[in-house]
């Protein structure tokens, strides 16, 4: 049976919040049956991104509010 986890693979400092969050990947790990098998990304998220689509205003592409901000791209 395969397991997701979901990593932390950046941090950074959030305007729109004004506080740190995660850039976090699903990551898809296969089963005990395929060992040589890597890990696959099976989803991307912000780690504070459901407090942004709460708020009134657009914030960025992972919260889902705003395509054209992606704070993590730096």
């Amino acid at each position: 049976m395969s397991v997701k986890n979901w990593e932390t693979v950046k941090i950074c400092y959030c305007q729109h919040l004004k506080q740190d969050v995660g850039f976090e990947v699903l990551v898809v790990q296969p089963a005990d049956l395929l060992p040589d098998q890597p890990g696959r990304v099976s989803a991307h998220r912000c780690s504070r991104g459901v407090d942004c689509s709460l708020d009134d205003k657009a914030a960025c592409m992972w919260a889902g509010t705003n395509p054209a901000v992606d704070p993590f791209s730096e």
